[in-house]
């Protein structure tokens, strides 16, 4: 049921339907019918492989239709061509041409998916904690401190990024996270008391139902979980669906529990994935982002650099200055993760670093909490300092922001400079050193 709210006690606002289109509803969203055949046949080769959904909020809301194919919001929610190889786009037009069954095209797209790189960072066997000497599904237990869960209700999103680095989350159930057993995972947090942080994640854990949220969480006020102190919600919904924290049935109700939760003394952060300033136009969003704060919890921002998105730092300076504006904290920039899409996100290192930089230069030091840009790689999350001359030899600067050996985070080294570049195992040490300084200890895990 639509529903009229009061924005700022002036703007009467009228909540949409929510309404998904997926990839074989991709002819049925009319604002394409403006664009050629042939770009509306490529987004439909390329969402045969990867995952694609997106509701009537992103198209209606966010997405500068003028300005399509380059608007950012666009790039960021449809399929784009360059996100194939040649080969493999070649290979699934060829197919669609031939009026294919669904179990031919998916048989395709496996084959196509498996050499993309599906699950990075060692997530399938590196992670994957034991409770009761057997393995608990839906769960990471990357970093001492941190525990991820992937509860089942929440893995998949109110629209799908096309960078999304869990794309293979939505393309099907063999190998996807999830969890749908909150006893299991508080049984696992009461044995653990070295983590300190829970992080709910996905997909979008925000994509549930309150009652469903309230399972996972609400337990976690009692005595014996005094050792988790931090909770951490991952979501898109700020700018997604921004809905979920106003207009929605169940949106007091959510905002109950997570006032409850910070009068039971945790700290609750939305870790909201923001990606350019234009998803923060719309007025029900600046409403939702007040409505979190009221809570008690706070709401920490970050994104990944990409190509053809957000590659200008001074939209970058701008995006974070709103945020602080807003109340919310600049947090990461990340960059494009070595799986998926990959070949028409990523920049070189050096050029995101020639990135941040310039962006950070902009801001004054409320926002210079952002930090970046970040690599989340097997070994930890490696941060690219800088591009400096050491006795001649130009090199990467680097650092472990969170490592899976603590002894490793602050701890500078160094890589050969590469203009080519784009991802950890890409670099090779500098100064004549055969391997990093982790290396050993890391292939040993």
């Amino acid at each position: 049921m639509n529903q009229v709210v009061q924005i700022q006690g002036v703007e009467a606002y009228q909540a949409p339907r929510f309404q998904v289109y997926q990839h074989r509803q991709i002819d049925k969203i009319e604002a394409l019918s403006q664009l050629p055949e042939h770009l509306r046949f490529e987004m439909r080769v390329v969402a045969s492989v990867f995952p694609f959904r997106v509701n009537n909020f992103v198209i209606d809301e966010l997405i500068d239709w003028d300005k399509v194919p380059n608007d950012p919001v666009f790039q960021l929610t449809f399929p784009q061509r360059g996100m194939l190889d040649d080969e493999s786009y070649d290979l699934m037009a060829a197919l669609l041409k031939t009026h294919p069954t669904a179990d031919q095209i998916l048989a395709l797209a496996q084959t196509i998916r498996t050499k993309l790189n599906p699950h990075p960072a060692g997530q399938m066997d590196k992670n994957v904690p034991e409770l009761d000497g057997e393995t608990v599904n839906g769960m990471q237990h990357k970093y001492k401190e941190t525990v991820l869960f992937f509860p089942s209700q929440g893995q998949y999103c109110h629209a799908y990024c096309t960078f999304c680095f869990r794309w293979a989350q939505f393309v099907g159930k063999a190998t996807r996270f999830n969890n749908h057993d909150a006893d299991e995972l508080h049984r696992y947090l009461k044995e653990h008391t070295e983590v300190t942080d829970l992080l709910m994640t996905g997909g979008d854990p925000m994509v549930m139902r309150t009652v469903k949220v309230r399972g996972y969480l609400e337990e976690l006020k009692k005595p014996e979980y005094d050792h988790i102190r931090t909770i951490r919600i991952g979501t898109k919904s700020l700018t997604f669906w921004p809905h979920r924290y106003v207009t929605d049935p169940d949106a007091e109700d959510l905002l109950e529990l997570i006032t409850e939760l910070v009068d039971a003394g945790k700290h609750v952060s939305f870790m909201a994935h923001i990606n350019h300033i234009q998803e923060l136009r719309s007025p029900i969003t600046r409403e939702a982002i007040k409505r979190i704060r009221a809570t008690g919890a706070q709401i920490r921002t970050q994104a990944p650099l990409l190509n053809h998105i957000n590659t200008d730092p001074d939209m970058w300076s701008e995006m974070w200055k709103l945020q602080t504006q807003l109340g919310m904290i600049p947090y990461y920039m990340f960059i494009e993760r070595d799986t998926g899409a990959k070949r028409y996100f990523e920049l070189p290192l050096y050029k995101t670093w020639e990135i941040f930089r310039d962006a950070y230069q902009q801001v004054s030091g409320v926002s210079r909490t952002v930090r970046g840009p970040s690599m989340s790689a097997g070994p930890g999350k490696v941060e690219v300092s800088g591009v400096t001359e050491i006795m001649g030899e130009k090199v990467f600067a680097l650092r472990f922001i969170q490592a899976r050996n603590p002894d490793w985070v602050q701890r500078p080294f160094f890589a050969k400079f590469d203009e080519k570049a784009t991802w950890l195992d890409g670099l090779k040490p500098a100064f004549g050193e055969e391997k990093f300084f982790w290396e050993d200890e890391y292939n040993a895990m």
